[in-house]
């Protein structure tokens, strides 16, 4: 029998969802200068966002206290969108648990505090898809999100994220801090971080059969058995997303950002092999992807049921997968050299 674990007062969709008009706001971004959070200043801007302070990390180390409190200091912010997180790919993940819980959970929480402080009229936390149990049923709903522990390779960074929304749940119990909680699922798109060794499956791909490519090479080696499955949601659609949240949502319930569909990772090499023209048919594929399967699959299966972003903030994705590949795999050819050496 299914329970549902989640707190009462975050399992309602009846939120509020007063809007906020954002134009004459000061916002801050923190991430503003990433994959997601450039996408998100471009779509504030266009909502007639004047005033945007995107903090960078060599002026401003979050895990800080000290640091935030400059931070909140010198923006003086009416909002404050926190993307920013230390977070790869498996392997990243493996070798960084340590870390990875200490960055995001202590940059959640001192700048939480200082909204508080503050009185800040909106915080809007960014979660991840890795804060689900390892065996969620698919598709994940938001009410899956306290049953059970999650895969073992993302925990401790899920757990983090995870916990910040708690916290801002319990500030807006005791303090009136109003705030906003979305999970996206894996994302990809132009500008992405290719880098190897901390990216995730889709750049990773990209790169990898782009290099290939251009080599000569007669294959290439990707992790796993191929088994697992995976949503990927394209970086314009989890913006608007984002956006959306920050002007419609005054209380943390989890809120899925997907595509509702998935891929199995062996039909994911395949496509991008095919896209890229690595393997354009399928007699080259059999001879050009060699697998390891020694290595972690990590979660088996995510899909997101995203019926509450529907219902709460009116969005949905819109671009195709194909297209979003498409796209990606061209940005990366006309900039590879520098998008290959980005952490």
């Amino acid at each position: 029998m299914s329970h549902d674990f989640t707190p009462p007062h975050l399992r309602t969709t009846q939120a509020d969802t007063t809007k906020t008009d954002l134009s004459g706001r000061r916002v801050v971004v923190t991430g503003g200068a990433g994959f997601l959070g450039a996408v998100v200043v471009h779509k504030l801007r266009e909502r007639g966002v004047d005033e945007i302070f995107i903090p960078r990390r060599s002026d401003y180390d979050l895990t800080t206290e000290e640091a935030c409190t400059r931070l909140y200091d010198d923006a003086r912010p009416d909002v404050v969108i926190h993307l920013a997180a230390e977070v790869g790919g498996i392997g990243a993940n493996r070798d960084n648990p340590g870390r990875y819980f200490y960055a995001n959970m202590s940059m959640a929480m001192h700048l939480i505090e200082q909204a508080r402080i503050r009185n800040l009229q909106k915080f809007v936390q960014v979660g991840t898809i890795c804060a689900y149990p390892k065996d969620t049923p698919v598709p994940f709903t938001e009410e899956n999100l306290w049953e059970g522990y999650p895969e073992e390779t993302n925990a401790p960074y899920g757990v983090a994220k995870k916990a910040a929304m708690v916290m801002l749940d319990a500030y807006r119990m005791q303090y009136g801090l109003k705030s906003s909680y979305v999970l996206p699922v894996n994302l990809y798109g132009p500008h992405d971080n290719f880098n190897l060794h901390s990216s995730h499956v889709i750049p990773a791909l990209i790169r990898k059969c782009v290099e290939a490519q251009e080599r000569g090479d007669s294959s290439i080696e990707v992790w796993g058995t191929g088994s697992a499955s995976r949503e990927f949601l394209y970086v314009d659609d989890a913006a608007e997303g984002v956006v959306r949240a920050t002007e419609m949502m005054n209380e943390p319930v989890p809120i899925n950002l997907g595509a509702s569909f998935e891929i199995k990772i062996k039909d994911l090499v395949e496509l991008i092999a095919r896209l890229t023209g690595f393997a354009p048919d399928a007699e080259a594929l059999s001879s050009k992807i060699r697998w390891d399967a020694t290595k972690p699959d990590g979660q088996p299966r995510r899909c997101l049921d995203t019926s509450r972003a529907k219902k709460l903030l009116n969005w949905q994705a819109e671009v195709g997968f194909e297209e979003g590949l498409t796209r990606t795999i061209e940005w990366f050819r006309k900039h590879h050299k520098d998008a290959g050496a980005r952490m």
